[in-house]
């Protein structure tokens, strides 16, 4: 007899999902209906057409006409904080000392990431790419998630990353290398926790300008940005690069990186490098709408940093038109946690995809599903809705190829086949200020 559930989170052994419309991930990807898709434990196992699925010995789930599509993919992810916006500025510097001091505190910030990871997966995002981060503890939130000891997404796990004195989160979330042997150094010690990933911080940021209209200005000299990637090729990890500023670009692509994170206004020269080395953006518009378009009573940021965010979202959105223009991978990312952008907001990237590059629902769909996997190279794994692949799916009430905003609402998360119900606590000063821009 075939027992009929409502999802739950629970482990299902062997599934048949009935009466859902599907959303596959791929660049083409349409509504399908009449499938029965199959999971296996974590797998999904098959889909067929509902006149030959043999429904023996499974579990039904009814979606009952909801939309049934790939969980998403968030490849810039900062885990230890959570988005809330501040009235001040604080040291980060002195925080993560703070934190690092002792035992019980460090144990206390691991147990905060893993928080925040749980909350991008109640969120709806199933692999997420963290690309700074304090001491070892992304690995230490990855490694609990696999064991089973976490609930959370897929983890791919940063650690701390390589900046210089007076670099890009130099100090806090980022060791400061003085050398290009310092830069090696720092990059064999990050290896040797089991990262998937090396982050450079090439170039400043907004909050770190010292001149109004430079931002980005180029931190890292050339030598040990080679240096630095020399290290980490040789350790078989990528490395992704927080880069602001064209010359930034330049200088990340020449020397070996692999993810420009961020980006800048492009030129010829500057796209021609990413396809001469076979480079991918990862782009975020997120963390640049506080600064650029919020009101100064609103964003409490100084005429200067207004001014320069608004160099730098123009340049973000500018790097990724010209990209998916000119058919180099772009992949999404949210700089989670910059001010107004939280953890379990990832589906409003697509939002500001959609509305500053100009691009389809679909588009914004498949960037931050499958597009993205082939870029942090889980495409094999995960990002489709695919037989042989993870089970990471969403099921959502409407259509987010109409309203992506659909995502924000979600029926269930279904991650490596254990379904979650939904449930973030929004903060409501943010959901405030960022509906404005939908």
């Amino acid at each position: 007899m075939v027992k009929k559930i409502i999802l739950e989170a629970r482990e299902m052994k062997r599934c048949a999902y009935v009466n859902a419309v599907l959303l596959d991930g791929t660049e083409t990807m349409e509504s399908k209906t009449g499938l029965v898709l199959f999971t296996e434990g974590e797998m999904i196992s098959a889909i067929v057409p509902a006149e030959k699925a043999d429904l023996t010995g499974c579990d039904i789930v009814d979606l009952s006409g909801k939309y049934l599509l790939p969980g998403l993919i968030n490849l810039h992810v900062h885990l230890p904080a959570s988005g809330m916006p501040k009235k001040k500025e604080s040291d980060p510097k002195k925080l993560v000392r703070l934190m690092t001091s002792n035992g019980l505190l460090a144990s206390f910030g691991k147990k905060l990431c893993a928080g925040y990871a749980k909350q991008q997966l109640l969120s709806g995002t199933t692999t997420i790419r963290t690309v700074g981060g304090v001491a070892d503890w992304d690995t230490w939130v990855r490694d609990g998630v696999n064991a089973g000891k976490l609930d959370g997404p897929r983890v791919l796990a940063g650690n701390m990353a390589v900046s210089v004195p007076g670099g890009h989160m130099a100090g806090s979330l980022a060791y400061e290398a003085t050398s290009p042997e310092e830069a090696v150094d720092y990059v064999n010690r990050i290896a040797a926790e089991k990262p998937d990933l090396i982050k450079l911080m090439i170039t400043g940021g907004v909050l770190d300008a010292k001149v109004k209209g430079e931002p980005g200005v180029l931190k890292m000299p050339p030598e040990m940005v080679k240096a630095a990637c020399d290290a980490a090729h040789a350790n078989g990890l990528a490395v992704a690069a927080h880069v602001e500023s064209p010359e930034g670009v330049r200088v990340a692509l020449e020397n070996g990186v692999d993810t420009i994170e961020h980006g800048a206004m492009p030129d010829a020269e500057m796209l021609e490098l990413f396809r001469t080395h076979g480079a991918s953006l990862v782009t975020t518009i997120s963390p640049t709408l506080s600064f650029a378009l919020f009101d100064q009573s609103v964003s409490h940021a100084t005429d200067m940093q207004k001014y320069n965010g608004r160099i730098v979202m123009d340049g973000i959105v500018g790097c990724a038109k010209a990209c998916l223009e000119a058919g180099i991978p772009v992949g999404l990312g949210t700089d989670t946690a910059c001010p107004y952008v939280t953890q379990y907001g990832t589906w409003r990237e697509l939002t500001y995809l959609r509305r500053f590059c100009g691009i389809s629902n679909t588009q914004a769909l498949h960037i931050a599903t499958l597009a993205s996997a082939r870029i942090a190279g889980v495409e094999k794994e995960t990002g489709s809705i695919e037989a042989g692949k993870s089970a990471d799916m969403l099921v959502c009430r409407e259509n987010p190829l109409n309203n992506l905003a659909a995502l924000r609402q979600l029926s269930s998360v279904i991650f490596r086949g254990k379904c979650f119900t939904p449930k973030v606590k929004p903060i409501p000063q943010v959901e405030q200020e960022l509906d404005n821009y939908l």
